[in-house]
Protein backbone atom coordinates (compact mmCIF):
# COMPACT_ATOMS: atom_id res chain seq x y z
CA UNK A 1 0.00 0.00 0.00
CA UNK A 2 1.46 3.36 -1.06
CA UNK A 3 1.70 6.03 1.63
CA UNK A 4 1.82 9.83 1.41
CA UNK A 5 2.98 12.31 4.03
CA UNK A 6 1.27 15.71 3.72
CA UNK A 7 2.49 18.90 5.40
CA UNK A 8 0.47 22.07 6.07
CA UNK A 9 1.30 25.62 5.06
CA UNK A 10 0.85 29.09 6.47
CA UNK A 11 -2.51 29.55 8.19
CA UNK A 12 -2.28 26.28 10.14
CA UNK A 13 -0.52 27.94 13.10
CA UNK A 14 -2.13 28.30 16.52
CA UNK A 15 -0.74 29.32 19.91
CA UNK A 16 0.23 26.26 21.96
CA UNK A 17 1.10 24.09 18.96
CA UNK A 18 3.72 21.49 19.76
CA UNK A 19 3.85 22.28 23.50
CA UNK A 20 2.32 19.05 24.84
CA UNK A 21 4.23 17.02 22.25
CA UNK A 22 7.59 18.53 23.28
CA UNK A 23 6.78 17.92 26.95
CA UNK A 24 5.90 14.27 26.29
CA UNK A 25 8.62 13.30 23.78
CA UNK A 26 12.31 14.16 24.12
CA UNK A 27 13.01 13.88 20.35
CA UNK A 28 10.39 16.58 19.71
CA UNK A 29 11.86 18.81 22.43
CA UNK A 30 15.28 18.39 20.80
CA UNK A 31 13.90 19.60 17.45
CA UNK A 32 12.59 22.76 19.12
CA UNK A 33 16.01 23.37 20.73
CA UNK A 34 17.77 22.92 17.40
CA UNK A 35 15.21 25.24 15.81
CA UNK A 36 15.94 27.98 18.35
CA UNK A 37 19.66 27.67 17.59
CA UNK A 38 19.06 28.06 13.85
CA UNK A 39 16.72 31.07 13.93
CA UNK A 40 18.61 32.85 16.71
CA UNK A 41 15.66 33.58 19.00
CA UNK A 42 13.15 31.71 21.19
CA UNK A 43 10.82 30.38 18.48
CA UNK A 44 9.70 27.61 20.83
CA UNK A 45 8.26 30.19 23.24
CA UNK A 46 6.29 31.89 20.44
CA UNK A 47 4.85 28.51 19.37
CA UNK A 48 3.93 27.51 22.92
CA UNK A 49 2.90 30.84 24.48
CA UNK A 50 2.31 33.30 21.63
CA UNK A 51 1.18 36.03 21.50
CA UNK A 52 -1.05 35.20 18.50
CA UNK A 53 -0.32 38.57 16.84
CA UNK A 54 3.36 37.65 16.69
CA UNK A 55 2.86 34.01 15.71
CA UNK A 56 0.50 34.97 12.88
CA UNK A 57 3.03 37.19 11.09
CA UNK A 58 4.52 35.79 7.88
CA UNK A 59 8.06 35.97 9.28
CA UNK A 60 7.12 34.00 12.40
CA UNK A 61 4.43 31.55 11.28
CA UNK A 62 6.51 30.01 8.49
CA UNK A 63 9.49 28.83 10.60
CA UNK A 64 7.09 27.94 13.44
CA UNK A 65 4.98 25.61 11.29
CA UNK A 66 8.10 24.02 9.80
CA UNK A 67 9.56 23.28 13.25
CA UNK A 68 6.30 21.93 14.72
CA UNK A 69 5.79 19.66 11.70
CA UNK A 70 9.40 18.44 11.92
CA UNK A 71 8.99 17.76 15.66
CA UNK A 72 5.92 15.60 15.06
CA UNK A 73 7.72 13.79 12.24
CA UNK A 74 10.64 13.12 14.61
CA UNK A 75 8.29 11.47 17.13
CA UNK A 76 6.91 9.17 14.41
CA UNK A 77 10.42 8.29 13.20
CA UNK A 78 11.83 7.54 16.67
CA UNK A 79 8.87 5.72 18.28
CA UNK A 80 9.03 1.96 17.74
CA UNK A 81 5.27 1.74 17.14
CA UNK A 82 5.39 4.16 14.20
CA UNK A 83 8.96 3.90 12.90
CA UNK A 84 7.70 1.47 10.25
CA UNK A 85 5.39 4.09 8.77
CA UNK A 86 7.31 5.40 5.78
CA UNK A 87 6.31 7.67 2.93
CA UNK A 88 6.50 6.66 -0.71
CA UNK A 89 5.51 10.19 -1.73
CA UNK A 90 5.37 13.55 0.05
CA UNK A 91 3.62 16.86 -0.57
CA UNK A 92 3.35 20.13 1.29
CA UNK A 93 0.99 23.04 0.75
CA UNK A 94 3.11 26.06 -0.27
CA UNK A 95 5.37 26.50 2.80
CA UNK A 96 4.71 22.82 3.61
CA UNK A 97 6.73 21.81 0.55
CA UNK A 98 9.89 22.57 2.56
CA UNK A 99 8.82 20.12 5.26
CA UNK A 100 8.05 17.58 2.52
CA UNK A 101 11.61 17.98 1.21
CA UNK A 102 13.00 17.54 4.72
CA UNK A 103 10.85 14.44 5.27
CA UNK A 104 12.14 12.99 1.99
CA UNK A 105 15.74 13.48 3.14
CA UNK A 106 16.82 15.93 0.44
CA UNK A 107 17.46 18.84 2.80
CA UNK A 108 18.68 18.89 6.40
CA UNK A 109 16.53 20.27 9.22
CA UNK A 110 18.90 23.20 9.71
CA UNK A 111 19.10 24.13 6.02
CA UNK A 112 15.36 23.67 5.57
CA UNK A 113 14.63 25.97 8.49
CA UNK A 114 17.12 28.60 7.28
CA UNK A 115 15.40 28.61 3.89
CA UNK A 116 11.96 28.88 5.46
CA UNK A 117 13.10 31.76 7.68
CA UNK A 118 14.56 33.55 4.65
CA UNK A 119 11.37 32.84 2.67
CA UNK A 120 9.15 34.36 5.35
CA UNK A 121 11.34 37.46 5.63
CA UNK A 122 11.51 37.92 1.84
CA UNK A 123 7.74 37.51 1.45
CA UNK A 124 7.09 40.05 4.20
CA UNK A 125 9.45 42.55 2.57
CA UNK A 126 7.75 42.07 -0.81
CA UNK A 127 4.34 42.44 0.85
CA UNK A 128 5.44 45.68 2.54
CA UNK A 129 6.60 47.04 -0.83
CA UNK A 130 3.19 46.46 -2.46
CA UNK A 131 -0.44 46.77 -1.44
CA UNK A 132 -1.78 43.26 -1.93
CA UNK A 133 -4.26 40.79 -0.53
CA UNK A 134 -5.93 37.41 -1.03
CA UNK A 135 -9.56 36.27 -1.17
CA UNK A 136 -10.98 32.75 -0.85
CA UNK A 137 -13.76 32.15 -3.40
CA UNK A 138 -16.21 29.41 -2.40
CA UNK A 139 -18.56 27.70 -4.86
CA UNK A 140 -17.11 28.57 -8.28
CA UNK A 141 -15.18 26.46 -10.80
CA UNK A 142 -11.87 27.53 -12.37
CA UNK A 143 -13.44 28.99 -15.51
CA UNK A 144 -15.80 31.25 -13.58
CA UNK A 145 -13.02 32.38 -11.23
CA UNK A 146 -10.91 33.33 -14.27
CA UNK A 147 -13.77 35.42 -15.69
CA UNK A 148 -14.40 37.00 -12.28
CA UNK A 149 -10.71 37.96 -12.03
CA UNK A 150 -10.77 39.43 -15.55
CA UNK A 151 -13.68 41.72 -14.67
CA UNK A 152 -12.52 42.62 -11.16
CA UNK A 153 -8.86 43.07 -12.12
CA UNK A 154 -9.36 46.17 -14.27
CA UNK A 155 -5.73 45.98 -15.36
CA UNK A 156 -4.36 45.37 -11.86
CA UNK A 157 -2.77 42.13 -10.64
CA UNK A 158 -5.50 39.59 -9.82
CA UNK A 159 -5.30 35.87 -10.43
CA UNK A 160 -6.19 32.44 -9.06
CA UNK A 161 -3.31 31.17 -6.92
CA UNK A 162 -4.51 28.33 -4.67
CA UNK A 163 -6.48 25.57 -6.37
CA UNK A 164 -7.16 23.67 -3.18
CA UNK A 165 -10.19 21.48 -3.85
CA UNK A 166 -13.42 21.55 -5.88
CA UNK A 167 -15.29 24.76 -5.15
CA UNK A 168 -12.47 26.48 -3.24
CA UNK A 169 -10.05 28.72 -5.11
CA UNK A 170 -7.98 31.52 -3.58
CA UNK A 171 -7.29 34.61 -5.70
CA UNK A 172 -4.47 37.06 -5.05
CA UNK A 173 -3.50 40.53 -6.24
CA UNK A 174 -3.72 44.26 -5.63
CA UNK A 175 -5.84 45.13 -2.58
CA UNK A 176 -8.28 47.25 -4.59
CA UNK A 177 -8.75 44.40 -7.09
CA UNK A 178 -9.38 42.01 -4.18
CA UNK A 179 -12.05 44.39 -2.87
CA UNK A 180 -13.74 44.35 -6.30
CA UNK A 181 -13.64 40.53 -6.33
CA UNK A 182 -15.54 40.42 -3.04
CA UNK A 183 -18.13 42.86 -4.41
CA UNK A 184 -18.59 40.99 -7.71
CA UNK A 185 -18.38 37.36 -6.52
CA UNK A 186 -22.11 36.95 -5.86
CA UNK A 187 -22.91 38.08 -9.42
CA UNK A 188 -20.90 35.09 -10.69
CA UNK A 189 -22.73 32.68 -8.38
CA UNK A 190 -20.15 32.33 -5.60
CA UNK A 191 -21.48 31.11 -2.26
CA UNK A 192 -19.09 33.51 -0.55
CA UNK A 193 -15.87 35.46 -0.99
CA UNK A 194 -13.76 35.74 2.14
CA UNK A 195 -10.79 38.16 2.39
CA UNK A 196 -7.85 36.35 4.01
CA UNK A 197 -5.80 37.90 6.76
CA UNK A 198 -2.42 37.69 5.01
CA UNK A 199 0.36 40.21 4.54
CA UNK A 200 0.31 40.44 0.74
CA UNK A 201 -0.44 39.04 -2.71
CA UNK A 202 1.32 35.70 -2.32
CA UNK A 203 1.97 33.50 -5.39
CA UNK A 204 1.70 36.41 -7.84
CA UNK A 205 4.19 38.60 -9.71
CA UNK A 206 4.03 40.95 -6.69
CA UNK A 207 6.31 38.41 -4.96
CA UNK A 208 9.02 38.58 -7.66
CA UNK A 209 11.40 40.41 -5.29
CA UNK A 210 10.97 37.65 -2.72
CA UNK A 211 11.61 35.00 -5.39
CA UNK A 212 14.93 36.65 -6.29
CA UNK A 213 16.01 36.81 -2.63
CA UNK A 214 15.03 33.18 -2.12
CA UNK A 215 16.90 32.13 -5.27
CA UNK A 216 20.09 33.60 -3.79
CA UNK A 217 19.57 31.66 -0.55
CA UNK A 218 18.85 28.45 -2.47
CA UNK A 219 22.05 28.79 -4.52
CA UNK A 220 24.19 28.37 -1.39
CA UNK A 221 22.04 25.62 0.17
CA UNK A 222 22.85 21.92 -0.08
CA UNK A 223 19.88 20.07 -1.58
CA UNK A 224 20.29 16.42 -2.58
CA UNK A 225 18.66 14.63 -5.49
CA UNK A 226 15.46 12.76 -4.48
CA UNK A 227 16.10 9.08 -3.79
CA UNK A 228 13.58 6.69 -2.22
CA UNK A 229 10.76 9.19 -1.67
CA UNK A 230 9.12 11.16 -4.47
CA UNK A 231 8.30 14.82 -3.76
CA UNK A 232 5.53 16.40 -5.83
CA UNK A 233 5.87 20.05 -6.84
CA UNK A 234 3.05 22.48 -6.04
CA UNK A 235 3.55 24.43 -9.26
CA UNK A 236 2.91 21.63 -11.78
CA UNK A 237 1.93 18.42 -9.92
CA UNK A 238 5.09 16.72 -11.27
CA UNK A 239 7.74 14.91 -9.23
CA UNK A 240 11.03 16.69 -8.69
CA UNK A 241 13.80 14.93 -10.64
CA UNK A 242 16.93 16.51 -9.17
CA UNK A 243 18.27 19.20 -6.86
CA UNK A 244 18.44 21.87 -9.59
CA UNK A 245 14.77 21.34 -10.37
CA UNK A 246 13.93 21.61 -6.65
CA UNK A 247 15.79 24.93 -6.30
CA UNK A 248 14.14 26.29 -9.41
CA UNK A 249 10.69 25.07 -8.31
CA UNK A 250 10.91 26.58 -4.83
CA UNK A 251 11.80 30.01 -6.25
CA UNK A 252 9.08 29.83 -8.91
CA UNK A 253 6.53 28.75 -6.31
CA UNK A 254 6.47 32.27 -4.81
CA UNK A 255 5.06 33.73 -8.04
CA UNK A 256 3.09 30.70 -9.28
CA UNK A 257 -0.29 29.13 -8.45
CA UNK A 258 -0.43 26.20 -6.02
CA UNK A 259 -2.08 23.20 -7.70
CA UNK A 260 -2.92 21.24 -4.54
CA UNK A 261 -6.00 19.51 -5.95
CA UNK A 262 -4.02 18.26 -8.98
CA UNK A 263 -1.23 17.00 -6.69
CA UNK A 264 -3.70 14.98 -4.61
CA UNK A 265 -5.51 13.66 -7.69
CA UNK A 266 -2.20 12.46 -9.10
CA UNK A 267 -1.47 10.58 -5.86
CA UNK A 268 -4.91 8.96 -6.02
CA UNK A 269 -4.49 8.06 -9.71
CA UNK A 270 -1.19 6.36 -8.84
CA UNK A 271 -2.75 4.23 -6.13
CA UNK A 272 -1.76 6.07 -2.95
CA UNK A 273 -4.19 4.80 -0.31
CA UNK A 274 -2.76 5.89 3.03
CA UNK A 275 -2.40 9.59 3.84
CA UNK A 276 -0.92 11.20 6.95
CA UNK A 277 -1.27 14.94 7.60
CA UNK A 278 1.72 15.81 9.79
CA UNK A 279 1.79 19.22 11.44
CA UNK A 280 -0.54 21.73 13.09
CA UNK A 281 -4.21 21.97 12.13
CA UNK A 282 -6.52 19.80 10.03
CA UNK A 283 -6.68 21.86 6.85
CA UNK A 284 -5.35 19.20 4.47
CA UNK A 285 -7.68 16.54 5.86
CA UNK A 286 -10.59 18.89 5.13
CA UNK A 287 -9.40 19.55 1.58
CA UNK A 288 -9.07 15.82 0.86
CA UNK A 289 -12.65 15.33 2.03
CA UNK A 290 -13.70 17.71 -0.74
CA UNK A 291 -11.42 16.08 -3.34
CA UNK A 292 -12.42 12.48 -2.58
CA UNK A 293 -14.58 11.80 0.47
CA UNK A 294 -13.78 8.06 0.38
CA UNK A 295 -10.14 8.69 1.28
CA UNK A 296 -9.24 8.76 4.96
CA UNK A 297 -6.45 11.07 6.06
CA UNK A 298 -4.84 10.31 9.41
CA UNK A 299 -4.28 13.66 11.09
CA UNK A 300 -1.21 13.85 13.34
CA UNK A 301 -1.28 17.32 14.87
CA UNK A 302 -1.61 16.91 18.64
CA UNK A 303 -0.43 14.78 21.55
CA UNK A 304 -3.81 13.03 21.55
CA UNK A 305 -3.57 12.14 17.85
CA UNK A 306 0.03 10.91 18.24
CA UNK A 307 -0.92 8.69 21.20
CA UNK A 308 -3.87 7.30 19.24
CA UNK A 309 -1.52 6.42 16.37
CA UNK A 310 1.07 4.86 18.71
CA UNK A 311 -1.62 2.68 20.27
CA UNK A 312 -3.22 1.57 17.00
Amino acid sequence: MKTAFLFPGQGAQLVGMGKEIAEAFAPAAEIFSRGNDVVGFDLRSVCFEGPAEELNTTTMSQPAIFVVSAAILEVLKTSSATSGIAADVTAGLSLGEYTALYAAGVVSFEDGLRLVQKRGQAMQQAADAGDGGMVSIIGLDEEKVEKLCEEAGEGEVLTGVNYNCPGQIVVSGNKTACERVVALAEKYGAMKAVPLSVAGAFHTEMMSGAALALKEALASCEIKNPDDVNIIANINAEYYKDSDEIKDGLAKQLTSPILWQKCMERFLDEGVEQFYEIGPGKILMGLMRRINKKIKVVNVSSLKSIRKLLES
